[in-house]
């Protein structure tokens, strides 16, 4: 049909003013408000986290006429697990988390990890925002914005 579009696949998107289901929001808020947090399976599975800045600016760039292509914005480092999430916020905080463990659902994935050279090679994009200097942003932001946090839910 001749479509010029381009699709962008995302890949664990997290920042400031996250979605409050998503875990880094979930993690840090029940963290920082001595709350227990739920990790699912044993936090060895991993994720490849991408700051939402890097995300925006990869969005912008793939509105630039390709044709049909399908890439992948993501972090594009070795994945991180749960488990060194969590460690990181209580390390930022000076909190320990208070853990739940519940069943990994059957369909939820081990480990999540971006092929992202198509996004180099189309749009000479790469991620900007190391996994460490995004949660330092984002707990700042969780912190200096406590009230707005505790009213959000899932």
């Amino acid at each position: 049909y001749g479509i010029d579009v381009s699709i962008v696949r995302y890949f664990t998107v997290f920042g400031p003013a996250g979605r409050p289901d998503m875990s880094i929001f979930r993690f840090a808020r029940g963290i920082i408000e001595e709350t227990p947090i739920t990790v699912t399976g044993d936090g060895t599975q991993s994720r490849d986290f991408t700051y939402v800045d890097d995300i925006a600016r990869g969005t912008v760039l793939a509105l630039k006429p390709l044709g049909f292509k399908v890439i992948n914005l993501g972090g594009g480092r070795t994945p991180s697990s749960i488990n060194d999430l969590v460690a990181f916020i209580e390390a930022r905080t000076g909190k320990k988390a208070i853990l739940l463990h519940a069943p990994m659902a059957r369909e939820d994935m081990v480990s999540t990890w971006a092929e992202i050279g198509r996004a180099a090679d189309l749009l000479g994009w790469s991620p900007q925002v190391t996994l460490e200097e995004g949660l330092d942003l984002t707990m700042d932001w969780h912190l200096a914005n406590r009230d707005f946090v505790a009213s959000c839910r899932p």
